[in-house]
């Protein structure tokens, strides 16, 4: 057979293939749900669990508002697929419910009723190696060649299908599309910088709270003196505000068939979990009837269908659990009564705990178009513009919440009264502070730290510690060489006398006689010892117990050495003993241990001691 014959062959199959689907007789593997009769017709599967969860699908998209809220929906739940070829085909399978599979069905004008042919169009393809491929692409649906309406019974109806493709859309965020969000930020993806009219991003701060920031601007050095960043809560509340005054309070039929929609979702929710049972049960059934007519004498056969038996009735016991369960967790829908007193009160409902952001954003949103943060030269005020989408606008002045600085700032007159008594101490100037009735910033009452802190921060003198003659610790310390221990030690043996200061500080009345004692007093006291030098420990010194374990030998015999001069040693800013530790000096010390009769190396080397420069 020739070319020409096969072309013609295939061409004369097309156009029978497409008169065939024209009269909607072309006959293609359907999606789940859907099933031919005994007569070729598309009807809806006869299986009520397959229907109800096909059902399901639209309706939690209808509630969600995305493919991902459907799939959240179908948590813990079993969802059908209907194999096509292979091993498994024809046969229903049960598995979980994908985020590309909900695509599908939302995108499938088959669940609508209608029947559409030609939705894909394949093309050959010669890549640049000479490789041949086939692409397949999907058609607009104004290209589509052809489609029949009511066609067979559907799941939803044409608009509602249209609404749905209009509805995921929207949720196409790559496209340009920003659809509401779970976060806190009411103006989340409809607000823009009017000063250099870029969307404003929305961050949230560790702490929580939403911010709407002009970023992309900053990031390309596009920004404006009047681009802006402010907290969401500023533009929030004012927004929030308008759109409860905008409300119409007498729209209560919405609220209502909204409540209707809750308690239809909640029936098909119910429904499934009983259709379940009621599938486990005819499953039960169905064994028990099985076995039942078993000949008792069989008993290879009888075993086995006992078997399948008992574990169809766990399957009937899982199920009813299930069921009641939901039933139990499911909170009692209010009566319609209640709900036209609540829908009365829209601005009760906005600020109900129940109500999600995301529901106040869909709220929003099918009143408001888009928010403008407008240009405002007053840092302390904001302009927000609010477009309608009925055209109209508003344009809003609020003033911007201060900064923590501000609103955590001492009273000045806590602070003017803290200057006049600053040559009190911490804990007087704070009693007398709380007697007059001043607060801190944060709202507490003065205490020695707080009064500090003022002291520090708002330049509040400090109070006179010392009196003529007298010094600190740490003079007398630095002065002598000796640590600031030494010093309190000899007050509190009632060597030196000292007095209780400001905030508890030693002040010491040091002339030049209590001066020349405490000299007289460090120079015979063998627990203070003058410093060499006030170097670190350099690298080619060792401290004592270094020396010790590289030799093996006890700390005491190194101590020996150097109170002896067998070995030279400087004490350091620490009070430890630094040993310039070189070749010469460690092969003289490992003649001298190889000599001595007195020493033995010590099994396990003692840790450096620390030694403190102070008096006892």
């Amino acid at each position: 057979m020739s070319e020409a014959e096969l072309h013609f062959l295939t061409g004369r199959m097309n156009g029978a293939k497409l008169a065939a689907a024209g009269r909607g007789e072309l006959r293609f593997p359907l999606p789940v749900g859907l099933v031919y009769d005994e007569e070729g017709a598309t009807i809806i599967d006869p299986d009520a669990e397959v229907a109800a969860a096909v059902a399901d699908v639209f309706s939690a998209f209808r509630s969600a508002g995305s493919a991902y809220g459907v799939v959240a929906a179908f948590k813990g739940r079993r969802f059908p697929l209907r194999a096509y070829g292979g091993t498994w085909a024809g046969e229903l399978r049960w598995g979980r419910l994908t985020h590309a599979r909900v695509l599908n069905i939302l995108a499938n004008p088959a669940y609508a009723g209608v029947y559409v042919y030609g939705r894909y169009h394949s093309s050959r393809i010669v890549s640049p190696e000479g490789r041949i491929s086939t692409k397949v692409t999907e058609l607009p649906r104004a290209e589509w060649p052809i489609v029949i309406f009511d066609h067979h019974p559907g799941y939803i109806s044409w608009d509602d299908y249209l609404a749905n493709a209009t509805r995921l859309a929207a949720n196409t965020t790559n496209a340009g599309a920003r659809p509401p969000r779970e976060g806190a930020a009411l103006c989340q993806g409809i607000i823009t910088c009017g000063s250099c009219g870029r969307p404003m991003s929305t961050r949230y701060h560790a702490n929580g709270h939403p911010a709407y920031e002009c970023s992309a601007s900053r990031a390309d050095q596009m920004a404006t003196k009047t681009c802006r960043s402010i907290a969401a809560s500023s533009v929030d509340d004012a927004v929030a505000e308008a759109l409860l005054d905008a409300l119409n309070p007498d729209e209560v039929a919405l609220a209502l068939a909204a409540a209707d929609e809750v308690a239809k979702r909640r029936a098909s929710r119910s429904r499934a979990s009983e259709l379940a049972v009621e599938r486990a049960r005819y499953e039960a059934e169905r064994a028990e009837r099985a076995f039942l007519a078993c000949e008792p004498e069989n008993r290879l056969v009888a075993r086995s269908l006992e078997a399948r038996w008992e574990a169809r009735l766990e399957l009937l016991t899982e199920a009813e659990k299930t069921f009641a369960t939901e039933m139990a967790a499911a909170p009692v829908l209010p009566g319609r009564a209640e709900l036209e007193a609540l829908t009365g009160d829209v601005a009760a409902l906005w600020h109900a705990r129940s109500t999600t952001p995301k529901d106040r954003k869909r709220l929003l949103r099918t009143l408001v178009a888009d928010v403008t943060l407008l240009p405002e030269p007053d840092f302390a005020k904001a302009r927000i513009g609010i477009v309608w989408h009925s055209g109209a606008t508003d344009e809003i002045v609020v003033a911007r919440p201060l900064r923590v600085t501000e609103y955590r700032r001492t009273d000045p007159a806590a602070v003017e009264f803290a200057r006049r008594h600053a040559n009190l101490s911490n804990t007087d100037l704070a009693e007398l502070l709380n007697a007059a009735g001043y607060l801190t910033g944060a709202g507490r009452v003065f205490d020695n730290d707080a009064v500090a802190s003022l002291r520090r921060y708002r330049g509040v003198p400090q109070p006179q510690l010392l009196q003529d003659g007298e010094v600190t610790v740490a003079d007398i310390a630095r002065e002598l060489g000796i640590t600031n221990g030494a010093v309190i030690h000899w007050i509190s043996r009632g060597w030196l006398f000292a007095r209780r200061g400001l905030n508890d500080q030693w002040c010491i009345p040091f002339g030049p006689g209590v001066e020349a004692a405490c000299r007289e007093r460090a120079a015979r006291s063998a627990h203070i010892h003058a410093l060499d030098s006030t170097e670190p420990q350099a690298a080619h010194e060792l401290t004592v117990g270094e020396v010790a374990a590289l030799l093996g030998i006890s700390t005491n015999v190194v101590y020996y050495w150097i109170e002896r001069h067998h070995v030279e040693a400087r004490r350091g800013s620490s009070g430890r003993l630094f040993i310039a530790f070189g070749p010469n000096v460690e092969a003289a010390c490992r003649e001298r241990v190889a000599l001595s009769v007195h020493l033995e190396a010590a099994a396990h080397p003692q840790t450096p001691r620390h030694t403190r420069n102070e008096a006892v």
